[in-house]
């Protein structure tokens, strides 16, 4: 039996349950856009699938709404994969181990992909209900939304008419997302040739770090697991010198790194500074990351391929001098970040050490000095820097008769007080704006905690409350 067969909205929580399924992190999201578009092809919709599998479909108005303006509803299917280090769970080729809570879903071991696969059920249980009544309904599924919108940045929406969209790709019931940071991803490569070295094998392991969205909860001043790797590792070439033989850290360009373990040659002086560095980290962070730990164990002696000192020094000072976390606050909105920059993704090999940057604001000339800013920073040390998925902001309106009106549907339906506000994380309505002149949008979306982490999970009533309050948003279009 399903796992959320008994629970409500019940075409929501199959449709829900179904995606869970089928793997879709991102950049592997064929089998989601095929069982899309098998979706389409069963309730007769006219569908749209490109190359990169997106996927756009369209409901005819229901009869007596034929004249009322069309409605575009957006999210995207793709999710972030994340795991426990003890979870074996292929999500490349297996299905997500779901369970409810305490009236949430979650998922074993792994993120959920609520965020945003959510969207996707709801849209579903919606176009196949052929007794609510409605205008044109436009949906437009996106691939690799998490790793920079780049499908929304490349999807074809020409043969769309609406002009008011509702995006269901928020976190928090009741908040009126209306605008966003837009942001870029840099990619930093440090070229290097290994040769061979010898003397005591230290590993160096920062695990269980709190994590979370790079975006969502950047400024909750968690520890950054690759951040606090290479303050250790500074402290150990301060002491003498070291040679680095692996590093590696995080998994996604937009999640805070929650591990990262490197393996160098050290002294006992260098291992001695290194303990003492992860002894004052440990307090500065227990009360952001209470569950971080910082191991470091001598292997002992090998001769084994490995980098000069000079270069392993210089690595070492081309991380530590690169921003990470809040850059600037906005003067505009109070509690709100402009500038941010998460070092997300680290890797090395026989060539290089790789690491990638997730960079946004909601000023552009901001954005422009930050980029501006790393770039100097990694060229004058030597490495080599691209520029990639770089997305707009999405500009707050301050009068939107569009926005009013849900709000007003929403208030008068929960009794509750809507709060209206720009976010730092990002969604894809500033680049679906750009491409449809004329566009107005809002995010909604129900209550999720810490999403692009193993502890996702996603509230069943507020759930039902939000689909609810889409239906009636459709119904009452005029």
């Amino acid at each position: 039996m399903a796992v959320l067969s008994n629970y409500k909205p019940e075409r929501v929580f199959h449709y829900f349950e179904e995606i869970c399924g089928i793997p879709h992190p991102s950049y592997h999201e064929e089998q989601i856009s095929a069982y899309l578009v098998d979706f389409a092809k069963t309730h007769g919709l006219e569908y749209y699938q490109d190359d990169l599998y997106n996927v756009i479909m369209i409901k005819e108005a229901s009869e007596g709404m034929e004249n009322v303006e069309p409605l575009i509803l957006q999210g995207h299917m793709d999710m972030v994969a994340e795991q426990e280090p003890d979870c074996k769970k292929d999500m490349l080729t297996e299905g997500l181990d779901i369970e409810v809570v305490d009236g949430y879903v979650t998922a074993k071991g792994t993120t959920l992909g609520g965020d945003d696969g959510i969207a996707v059920a709801m849209a579903l249980a919606i176009l196949e209900d052929d007794t609510l009544k409605h205008p044109r309904l436009e949906v437009i599924i996106t691939v690799s939304e998490e790793v920079g919108m780049e499908g929304a940045a490349a999807i074809d929406v020409s043969m769309l008419k609406g002009c008011k969209l509702l995006n269901l790709d928020s976190e928090e019931e009741g908040h009126f997302l209306s605008g966003c940071a837009g942001g870029c991803r840099m990619d930093i490569v440090y070229p290097f040739t290994k040769e061979q070295v010898k003397g005591a094998l230290i590993s160096l392991d920062v695990v269980d770090c709190t994590g979370g969205h790079s975006g969502a909860e950047i400024d909750k001043g968690r520890a950054n697991a690759t951040h606090i790797a290479n303050r250790v590792l500074a402290a150990a070439a301060d002491a003498a010198d070291i040679n680095l033989v692996d590093y590696v850290g995080g998994t996604k360009d937009n999640a805070i790194p929650r591990a990262t373990s490197a393996k160098l040659i050290a002294s006992p002086d260098s291992v001695q500074a290194m303990e003492a560095e992860a002894k004052a980290i440990l307090n500065e962070f227990a009360i952001t990351d209470p569950d971080m730990k910082i191991e470091i164990t001598n292997q002992g002696n090998v001769v084994v391929d490995g980098v000069n000192a000079a270069d392993s020094k210089k690595m070492v000072q081309l991380i530590l001098s690169t921003p990470d976390g809040i850059q600037a606050m906005s003067h505009d909105i109070e509690g709100l970040v402009e500038t941010s920059l998460n070092l997300g993704v680290l890797k090395f090999n026989d060539c290089g050490l790789s690491f990638s940057c997730a960079l946004r604001s909601s000023v552009a000339s901001a954005m422009t000095a930050l980029m501006r800013k790393v770039r100097m920073i990694a060229e004058a040390l030597g490495a080599n820097v691209s520029v990639h998925g770089a997305y707009p902001a999405w500009e707050f309106k301050r009068d939107s008769a569009y926005r009013d009106e849900l709000v007003k549907l929403y208030e008068e339906m929960t009794g509750q007080k809507a709060i209206v506000e720009t976010m730092h994380a990002g969604v894809e309505c500033g680049l679906l704006a750009s491409k449809l002149p004329g566009l107005e949008a809002v995010s909604i979306g129900p209550d999720m905690d810490d999403i692009h982490t193993p502890k996702e999970r996603l509230s069943i009533a507020s759930s039902e409350r939000i689909y609810n309050y889409v239906r009636k948003v459709i119904e009452t279009r005029k």
